[in-house]
């Protein structure tokens, strides 16, 4: 497996969880202004281990492997062989 497809896999996740978790930060910042609470305006960083990344990247490339394969082209086929939309 490429360092470069580890490094895009690993940096597509880290973006979307540090995305979901500046959501709600956000929001319990807002949540907290309303009801006059306080907050720090810190953003948080989550730290992924490796051995997740390695485990998300051969499930991904099952998948893919999947879908290349004869069989799932014949499923995407209906019963009169035209592919199906």
């Amino acid at each position: 497996m490429s360092d470069e497809l580890k490094d895009q896999i690993n940096e597509i996740i880290r973006d979307e969880i540090q995305d979901v978790i500046n959501e709600y930060v956000e929001t319990v910042e807002d949540l907290e202004k309303e009801n006059g609470g306080g907050f720090g305006k810190e953003k948080l960083k989550v730290n992924i281990p490796k051995d997740e990344i390695d485990k998300l990247i051969k499930e991904y490339k099952k998948i893919k492997k999947r879908e290349k394969s004869n069989l799932n082209q014949v499923r995407l086929l209906d019963k009169h062989g035209n592919f199906l939309k």
